[in-house]
């Protein structure tokens, strides 16, 4: 397990921050100025990498800064400082309008054309020297530029004569890189992103102990204590109430804080600049900035001779089977897709949407999940992709040790010794010439009809079913292809 620092800062150990910018700028007076906390006299043009200590701000994780040169025969070296970059700080002078105009005529286009995907910094340095008659206003000049390139998280203008806001300008840099904005919140919408919501709906469900649909005031309070170590006193927690209901009336109830309240609670924390207080709740529940649970959150079964395969334990199948009886609320045998997404609506999205999930299991004619194709659907991805199977049973509320979920079968080749199997999965290739059936064959496993009609399988197919035999029930996962003759 990652420590504690580490982890609430989503993994990350260090931040390289790159400074860019035209020529007279002040790029390596600012890092200079940061770095000693005074104005430097008799730099060199271009300073070496300057590092500064994890206690330098709060979130404890150290900074190294690149300075940069921006003539042409520095330009590989500058394209490659870039693309390793966690960060960038982008500057302009305050006394010379044209290196802002050059932000979006030049330095902006650069780095998307160098395919550079990182948060932006634009930093105005010399505001000292601006003329005070020629006063200007950063909000219309750089409003439009922030609404054409949305990597930029944010604007200011520094001094590093006065050491007005340096120290601000490497916080923000940091910042933009361990909570980080466009995970969370669409600027386009000025909503909360999809995945944001599904797994702030996730958190909300596991801190719901009673499974009102509310959280009362000592389910709010364990949350708290859980999240940040400190629990709210009653006036607090009062004072949250009276703040969502202000604002969004469904946001609480006679039970508590809604769903709808949670979510609203971090929709303004983000519209405060708090992004750090929803990525704390967010990295304390195990997700990254992708918005999935961390690795080390998974501990699924990481090495395994070719001749082993993984699988869901008795208690992991029973627990899928209780999911799908509670969804399947008309008791059919048959989950709906809208039932189907619901199911999955607290993990980042389904993930039987694409291949090789896709039709790979039984389903009725009307396009409903059965039993046993949901059953099948966990095998298949248990075996495929054993580390995504466990991420998704914990999406979807499994309450077990996460290590007891899966397990590696006995090798092959003591079962042939043996000349007896302790498996419940069995992969099966289908090979052949084209138009030889092969297709037809897996369509007739999932108990599909046969069809005149065909179409060459592009890649790799998967079919997947539960099989009675002699009393025992087994799934078989069959491939095949039109690649595979």
């Amino acid at each position: 397990m990652p420590d504690g620092n580490s982890a609430a800062a989503g993994g990350k150990t260090g931040v390289r921050i790159v400074v860019v910018g035209d020529r007279g700028t002040g790029k390596s007076s600012l890092i200079a100025a940061a770095a000693t906390e005074s104005f430097p006299e008799n730099l060199s043009p271009v300073l070496p990498p300057t590092r500064l200590p994890a206690d330098f701000f709060p979130d404890r994780v150290p900074i190294t800064i690149i300075d940069t040169s921006a003539s042409l025969e520095s330009r590989g070296k500058l394209n490659e400082e870039l693309k390793r970059a966690d960060v960038i700080i982008l500057t302009y002078a305050c006394d010379f309008p044209l290196t802002l105009t050059r932000l979006s005529s030049f330095w902006l286009q650069e780095f998307r054309r160098l395919e550079v995907k990182v948060p932006v910094i634009v930093v105005g340095c010399k505001v000292d020297l601006r003329d005070e008659n020629q006063p200007i206003s950063l909000e219309p000049v750089m409003g439009p530029i922030m609404q054409q390139y949305r990597e930029i998280e944010t604007c200011i203008e520094c001094s590093a004569v006065t050491l007005m806001q340096v120290p601000d300008v490497f916080y923000y840099a940091q910042k933009a890189v361990l909570h980080p904005t466009a995970p969370l919140f669409d600027q386009d919408t000025q909503a909360l992103q999809p995945r944001c919501i599904r797994a702030l709906r996730r958190i909300f469900t596991l801190c719901d102990s009673d499974m009102d649909g509310a959280l009362n005031d000592a389910e709010l309070n364990d949350f708290q204590v859980k999240c940040f170590d400190a629990p709210l006193q009653p006036a607090e927690i009062v004072g949250v109430r009276r703040v969502v209901q202000e604002k969004k009336k469904e946001g609480v109830n006679d039970l508590g804080l809604t769903l709808e309240g949670f979510l609203f609670l971090h929709s303004l924390f983000i519209d405060k600049g708090r992004l750090e207080t929803s990525w704390a709740v967010l990295r304390k529940f195990g997700y990254g900035n992708d918005l999935k649970l961390r690795d080390d959150f998974l501990p699924a079964p990481s090495k395994h001779a070719p001749d082993q395969s993984i699988e869901l334990t008795i208690e992991a199948v029973e627990f899928v089977r209780r999911v799908f009886r509670l969804f399947d609320t008309n008791n059919y045998g048959a989950l709906k897709p809208t039932q189907l997404d619901e199911l999955f609506s607290t993990a980042p999205e389904n993930p039987w949407g694409e291949a090789p999930y896709k039709d790979a299991a039984e389903r009725t004619t009307q396009g409903n999940l059965t039993l046993k194709g949901f059953l099948s659907e966990w095998a298949l991805m248990t075996m495929l992709d054993p580390r995504g199977s466990l991420a998704n049973l914990l999406y979807i509320g499994y309450g077990g040790n996460p290590a007891s979920a899966l397990h590696v079968t006995r090798r092959r080749s003591v079962d042939r010794k043996k000349q007896q199997t302790e498996r419940n999965v069995f992969h099966c290739l289908v090979f052949g010439p084209k138009n030889a059936g092969k297709s037809t064959l897996l369509n007739s496993f999932l108990g599909r009809p046969f069809s005149e009609s065909h179409e060459l399988t592009a890649g790799e197919r998967y079919a997947v079913n539960v099989v009675d035999q002699l009393g025992v029930r087994m799934v078989a996962t069959l491939l095949g292809g039109s690649s595979i003759e």
